[in-house]
């Protein structure tokens, strides 16, 4: 089975990639699953299934952060998508804080950016972009051909390595080359021990346990204060 572990903001087009090329794999004759993880609430799990009539299975963080969630979970995933009998398994995760580092070494790192997120977006994403091997542009019809080339300028400014393509997640225009990337990746070894490419977000704060009052003398745990100027 191919694990492909798919990133990127809320809303960039995450899911119409993995349901374009998961057409064309199926197309092909190839059996494919998906699993979803968001944070309150996703019907993407539901579309997979009616739509394409594949395998998928959700999973919501709620209080927690969707990363942590996710990496504390792929390992049950991929013995799930190993028992549906999938050749690829689509993992697609919701990096909220674009801090989030949930490529593995190991399995295929994909990262979607919405192009109508702005052309100072690269540097505001962190190892989520920086480590990835592929970075899929959507939306890029929406605009012009020299704000297209500073984004991509952008991206190499922060990942020289990837390989940049775009997909327009309506038509499934651009599909092909990313799928032919992802054909040159070997799959994983079953059972599969990885590991993350970047050190995860701290999340140990009296907060994320649940405390509400907004103060000092509230808060314990991995707390950061902002500096002062004069």
């Amino acid at each position: 089975m191919k694990t492909v572990v798919v990133a990127g903001p809320p809303s960039a087009g995450k899911t119409a990639v993995i349901m374009n090329t998961a057409r064309i794999l199926q197309a092909e004759g190839h059996v494919c699953a998906a699993v979803k993880f968001d944070t309150r609430s996703s019907a993407d799990p539901e579309r997979y299934m009616q739509r394409l009539g594949i395998a998928a299975l959700g999973g919501l963080s709620d209080y927690l952060c969707p990363d942590h969630f996710f990496i504390s979970n792929l390992e049950e995933s991929m013995e799930w998508g190993s028992g549906k009998g999938a050749e690829y398994l689509f993992i697609e995760t919701a990096g909220l804080c674009l801090r989030c580092a949930p490529h593995v070494i190991g399995l295929p790192a994909v990262t979607i950016i919405d192009c109508l997120g702005g052309l100072d977006a690269p540097v505001k994403i962190g190892p989520m972009l920086s480590l990835a091997d592929i970075v899929v542009l959507t939306k890029g019809d929406l605009i012009s051909q020299a704000e297209r080339d500073v984004l991509r300028y952008g991206i190499r400014s922060v990942n020289p390595q990837a390989s940049i393509m775009a997909i327009n997640g309506l038509t499934g225009t651009g599909t092909l080359p990313f799928l032919r990337t992802l054909r040159q990746w070997k799959y994983a070894d079953e059972p599969f021990v990885g590991t993350l490419r970047h050190d995860m977000p701290a999340a140990i704060c009296s907060y994320c346990t649940g405390e509400r009052r907004v103060g000092r003398i509230y808060q314990t745990g991995n707390v950061e204060k902002i500096t002062k100027g004069a």
